[in-house]
Formats: C-alpha cells, sequence, structure tokens
C-alpha cells in the first residue's frame, strides 16, 4: 500500500514528478511541471530510468562500462531539463537516477518521497502511438498513488502556458 502523501502537510511543498527521457517530446512534460510548479508554489523532482537487462557475470567489464556511460548520459539529460526550466524561471529540480523497469522506478521513487503529488508525461502525437511509458503507465494508471497528467507533445509553449 502506498504512503499517504504529505504534499499540504505543514513543512511539506507538493512536487511534480517529471521524467526525462530519450523521447522527442519529453520538454513539452517539462515546460508543464516548470509552469505548474512556478504556479502552485511546488517543487519539481526530475527522474531518469536506466533500463537494465540481466547482466552475463562473464561481461562484468563491459557491463560497468556500459552503466557508467548510462549514469553520464543520465546526467546529461537531467542537466538539459534543468536548464530548460531555469530558462523559464522555474526553480532547480531534485534529480533522481534509477536503475530497472521503468513503471516500477516510478512507484519507487513516488513511494520513496511523500511530497509527489503529480506525474507529468508527454505523449508522442504521432501515428506510432503514444510512446512506450505512456502506455505501459496508462495500463497501470489505476494502481497509481498520484493523479498523472498527460500533456501532448505537439503542444506549443504558449498553448502549454495557457493550461498550466
Amino acid at each position: 500500500m502506498a504512503a499517504q502523501r504529505q504534499s499540504y502537510q505543514t513543512g511539506h511543498a507538493p512536487k511534480c514528478l517529471v521524467v526525462v527521457d530519450d523521447s522527442a517530446e519529453w520538454d513539452r512534460a517539462i515546460r508543464y511541471a516548470g509552469r505548474w510548479a512556478m504556479r502552485a508554489g511546488g517543487r519539481i523532482v526530475t527522474l531518469h530510468i536506466i533500463e537494465t537487462e540481466d547482466q552475463n557475470q562473464q561481461w562484468l567489464g563491459v557491463a560497468d562500462l556500459m552503466r557508467a556511460e548510462a549514469q553520464d548520459e543520465a546526467n546529461a539529460a537531467l542537466d538539459q531539463a534543468a536548464a530548460l526550466l531555469s530558462a523559464i524561471g522555474a526553480a532547480t529540480p531534485e534529480r533522481v537516477i534509477r536503475e530497472g523497469e521503468p513503471t516500477a522506478q516510478i512507484l519507487a521513487t513516488i513511494e520513496h518521497d511523500s511530497d509527489i503529488a503529480l506525474l507529468v508525461l508527454a505523449a508522442n502525437s504521432g501515428v506510432d502511438g503514444p510512446g512506450p511509458l505512456v502506455t505501459h503507465v496508462t495500463k497501470t494508471i489505476g494502481a497509481f498513488p498520484i493523479p498523472l497528467v498527460i500533456v501532448p507533445g505537439d503542444l506549443k509553449d504558449a498553448d502549454i502556458d495557457a493550461l498550466s
């Protein structure tokens, strides 16, 4: 069972969780979250998930090198998200890097921080569908302990600003 949210209790502040991944539209979610945080007085947690596969012990050295490269890529992506937030005047986000299956890591991040009150994802607007993360998360949304906002990937900055 999920921990009780404490987002609006004395000494706490609501946080918005945003997944920063390699999709073309993740910046739409960042902009929405930044605008939300500025208007609601909340904070942002950016999450990058490194998807891992079973590592064969024989190739441990290669796996360690791949993990280090993935950490560097994760930090670069989170730096880019922080720069986008700074450009619109939002506060510096908290940064989280996790390894594993994406939905499980999102839920673990939410469980770990009882101030997270909202999950924001962006959906691909193309014919290929909303993207693997949005597709998988929406299949399990009934079990999520917080609301989910899905930002259409083709919204312009002005449209997002008007909505958030």
